[in-house]
């Protein structure tokens, strides 16, 4: 198989990107494609946590969509690694709030919409990334929304979520966002973790496994995301 090629989606891609100007007066945000989205069958899209900048990309989302890409070993799979939000920088005020994934989440449906494909749209957002997702849930047209290692997503149940797509919640039992309150007083806590009872998502629990490891080469987590990027998830 050949080797996933990681590039500029704003280079190659640019009806789905902001032009190249405000993205080079922005150093926040960086997109990249693993695959061929042209011709894509599936498609993911990977929201990051905190701690994830332009120099960071590469060894952190844009190592997590080559590893999901590779593993899948699909040509009509592509997966995007969506840096198009300022993500919280350590476990600050920023971590434990929603502004950022306000606005994370704002990006995020407009980059959906401008896809213009007839694929399956899966997206995956992990740790405060996930905070994003939830946020948009409700504006996004996908099959898949995937919460790894969540803080919570700031609605009580799916229902509150206002989507139409299957979700999915997945926790790595050496995960230490388990240790994190669920609570939300005004802006500060993200709520209801999503891997909860009563919330109502499909719930992937696997021993082992830390934070930073739900995309590691060979892990039962990354095969469950293999598989549900693939339309396959209801044999897990």
């Amino acid at each position: 198989m050949r080797r996933a090629v990681l590039f500029l989606l704003l280079i190659a891609v640019p009806s789905v990107a902001p032009s190249i100007a405000e993205w080079r007066a922005d150093v926040a945000r960086r997109v990249a494609i693993v695959g061929d989205l042209a011709t894509a069958r599936d498609v993911v899209v990977v929201v990051p946590g905190s701690d994830v900048d332009v120099d960071r990309f590469d060894r952190t989302v844009g190592r997590m969509a080559t590893n999901l890409y590779e593993q899948a070993h699909r040509d009509d799979l592509a997966v995007i690694a969506w840096l198009g939000y300022r993500t919280p920088q350590g476990l600050g005020v920023d971590a434990a709030t929603g502004g950022l994934a306000r606005q994370g989440a704002t990006a995020l449906v407009e980059f959906v919409r401008a896809l213009h494909t007839n694929a399956r749209i899966h997206v995956f957002g992990h740790s405060y990334g996930s905070v994003v997702v939830s946020l948009a849930a409700h504006e996004l047209d996908v099959a898949d929304i995937v919460f790894t290692g969540s803080p919570g997503v700031r609605a009580n149940s799916v229902s509150e979520l206002g989507t139409g797509a299957k979700v999915w919640a997945i926790r790595a039992g050496g995960d230490w966002m388990r240790f994190v309150p669920n609570v939300r007083l005004f802006d500060l806590g993200h709520g209801t973790d999503p891997t909860s009872d009563g919330f109502g998502a499909t719930v992937l629990r696997f021993e082992g496994g830390k934070h930073d490891t739900y995309y590691e080469p060979g892990s039962e987590t990354l095969s469950a995301l293999v598989r549900i990027a693939s339309g396959s998830g209801e044999t897990l």
